[in-house]
């Protein structure tokens, strides 16, 4: 490991202002390259994971239990 080259960095951080250390926190936590919900939702319905289930019956009904509230 590199340890003097970790010690630059960390007083390189450390002589940000403020903001630059948080504009730098978002970039290393927060940009992340997860995929988001709608570019999961596309792989489901695009892939055929799930198709198994257009031939399974239909166990439940609208008129089954209570209604779910919407909020």
């Amino acid at each position: 490991m590199n340890t003097q080259l970790v010690d630059s960095i960390i007083q390189v951080i450390r002589s940000l202002s403020p903001e630059e250390q948080a504009a730098l926190t978002e970039k290393l936590f927060f940009d992340c390259a997860y995929p988001s919900t709608l570019d999961i939702l596309t792989l489901a319905l695009r892939g055929s994971s799930f198709d198994f289930l257009n031939s399974e019956p239909d166990l439940y009904t609208l008129e089954d239990g209570e209604p779910i509230p919407c909020l």
